[in-house]
Order: structure tokens, then C-alpha cells, then sequence
């Protein structure tokens, strides 16, 4: 047996073996088949009915983004105005507040340093404090 016959020889036994396999793979396909197709008698069609449950979603969700687009907007605005407006009458308070407060310190600033000058005067004048 020369190198050609035992290469077709090898591919016949392969060929019988994947035919084989094929076979039984039908077979299960068969049996998954033929369970589908008793659910399907006992349920109604059900690919049927999930592609009118999955339009029914996509109706639903077409619907739902036109709306949500005009109401969402409208709505947004009335809620978050007021939220805003409140905001910035908070920010404008503290920075009010935080103003008086630089003031004031300022002030007490300048206080400090007079009274350090006069302690540093009267240290001065203090006998024998040379």
C-alpha cells in the first residue's frame, strides 16, 4: 500500500467517523426539536409571541423617549430653578458674610498691631528696662 491509498484510507475512516458524529448530532437536534414544537402546542407559538412582547417594547420605549424628552425638560426646569436660585442666594449670603468677617478682622488686626507699638513704647520708658 503505496503513501495514497493509506491517505485516502485514513480519510474514509474520518469520513465514516464525522458522519457518525454528524448523525447523532441531528439526532439531538431532532429531540430538541420536537420539544419546542410541544411546548409550542401546548403554550401557542412562542417565537410569536415574544416578537409581539418585543414590538410591544419598542412602541412602548419610541413612546416613552418622546415624552421623556418634552416633559423631562419642562419638568427639570421647574424643579431645578428654584434649587438654583436657592443656591446662589446661599453662595451670595456666605460670601456677604465672609466679607464682614475680613472686615472685621482687619479691623482687629490694625488693633493688635497699635497696642503692640504701645507696649513697645512703654517697655521703653520703663526705668531700667535699658
Amino acid at each position: 500500500m503505496n503513501n495514497d491509498e493509506k491517505i485516502l484510507s485514513l480519510i474514509e475512516k474520518m469520513y465514516i467517523e464525522f458522519s457518525g458524529r454528524f448523525e447523532k448530532i441531528d439526532e439531538r437536534f431532532e429531540k430538541i426539536d420536537e420539544r419546542f414544537e410541544k411546548i409550542d402546542e401546548k403554550f401557542g407559538k412562542i417565537d410569536e409571541r415574544f416578537e409581539k412582547i418585543d414590538d410591544k417594547f419598542d412602541e412602548l420605549n419610541n413612546k416613552l423617549d418622546q415624552k421623556a424628552n418634552k416633559n423631562d425638560i419642562v419638568r427639570l426646569e421647574n424643579e431645578l430653578k428654584p434649587k438654583i436660585e436657592a443656591l446662589f442666594d446661599g453662595y451670595k449670603q456666605n460670601s456677604d458674610k465672609l466679607d464682614s468677617i475680613i472686615t472685621r478682622l482687619n479691623i482687629i488686626e490694625e488693633k493688635v498691631e497699635n497696642h503692640d507699638i504701645h507696649i513697645a513704647v512703654l517697655n521703653k520708658r520703663k526705668p531700667g528696662s535699658r
